[in-house]
């Protein structure tokens, strides 16, 4: 394999993103989902929760944990995730060089045709499912992303070529040894494509009472079954996924459109906003207005002018 961090490519790479992403913190992309990130200073390990996604650091570095896991993705790597999956992360960054990166969300329909196609071309989709895993940034890689990055600096070029090259982005990443992870989770009867969808649903509805019952009668699994099954994937009860899913939302609520703490944990599904503040504080480890302020600044953006996305999304 290339080492592409050291080949001209890489140094264009680094400079579209940092074109693309002028301000600290998430810059909107010219396509609907995209951002591009900047972070100029390192971060401790901290909770955050992805959107089902392809992840690509041109410069810097982050560390994920997940359960007893952990994991580290750079310039080499990209990062895929194939589920909207809690985890721990920490940055390396500085001033002087910053991290720059590009999160491209996973479009199910678009990756489904082509899985398809593959299968009936008789392409291999080889390596067992995870919901996070990183895999090196080949040259094949590297020069759709730069071909898309070039596509981006132009709303014109973004909207009428951006589209063609994330289904080559994605080709390439289901023909790589991250493929099976793609591919489990749109596979509705394998164990991770049915907890897949049951993720989905509580995303969905995670502002109602959730009820695991159903969610083992839809995955057509016994409810001891689908809580071992959920625990395999996500590191987590569905019980606790779904008070992690509330809280990163409502985190998301308070930074991006201004709520207060009490107007997002009823927004979220909570009851009480004194039970609330009390596991959002334990969870965070700050307050609710402490943490909206800092979200603010990592966000880099006071208040939203967009409405929060269907997944969470923290880069």
């Amino acid at each position: 394999m290339n080492d592409v961090a050291s080949t001209p490519i890489s140094s264009r790479l680094v400079q579209l993103v940092s074109q693309l992403a002028p301000n600290e913190g998430m810059n909107s992309g010219p396509l609907p989902g995209i951002k591009f990130v900047r972070v100029s200073a390192p971060s401790v390990r901290r909770p955050v929760m992805y959107e089902p996604s392809i992840v690509v650091l041109v410069q810097g570095r982050k560390r994920g944990y997940v359960g007893e896991r952990s994991f580290s993705y750079d310039a080499n790597q990209f990062l895929v995730l194939a589920l909207p999956l809690p985890f721990e992360a920490e940055t390396e960054a500085s001033a002087a060089e910053p991290l720059l990166g590009v999160s491209i969300p996973i479009d199910l329909q678009m990756t489904a045709e082509v899985a398809m196609a593959l299968d009936e071309a008789n392409v291999p989709i080889a390596s067992a499912p995870q919901g996070i895993v990183a895999a090196p940034l080949d040259q094949k890689m590297s020069g759709a992303l730069q071909r898309f990055l070039e596509a981006c600096a132009s709303p014109v070029e973004a909207r009428l070529l951006g589209p063609g090259i994330i289904r080559e982005i994605i080709y390439h990443v289901l023909t790589s040894r991250l493929g099976g992870a793609l591919r489990s989770a749109l596979t509705h009867h394998s164990q991770f494509g049915k907890i897949g969808k049951a993720l989905r649903r509580i995303h969905a509805d995670f502002n109602q009472p959730i009820d695991v019952t159903q969610l083992a009668d839809e995955a057509g699994m016994s409810v001891a079954a689908f809580h071992a099954s959920f625990k395999a994937v996500t590191m987590t009860s569905p019980i606790q996924y779904l008070k992690t899913t509330r809280l990163h939302k409502a985190r998301l609520l308070m930074a991006q459109n201004g709520l207060s703490a009490a107007a997002a944990s009823g927004r979220v599904g909570y009851e009480s906003s004194s039970q609330f503040s009390r596991e959002f504080k334990r969870f965070f480890g700050r307050t609710p207005v402490e943490e909206a302020r800092q979200m603010r600044s990592i966000l880099g953006q006071p208040e939203a002018v967009e409405p929060v996305a269907s997944y969470v999304t923290f880069q």
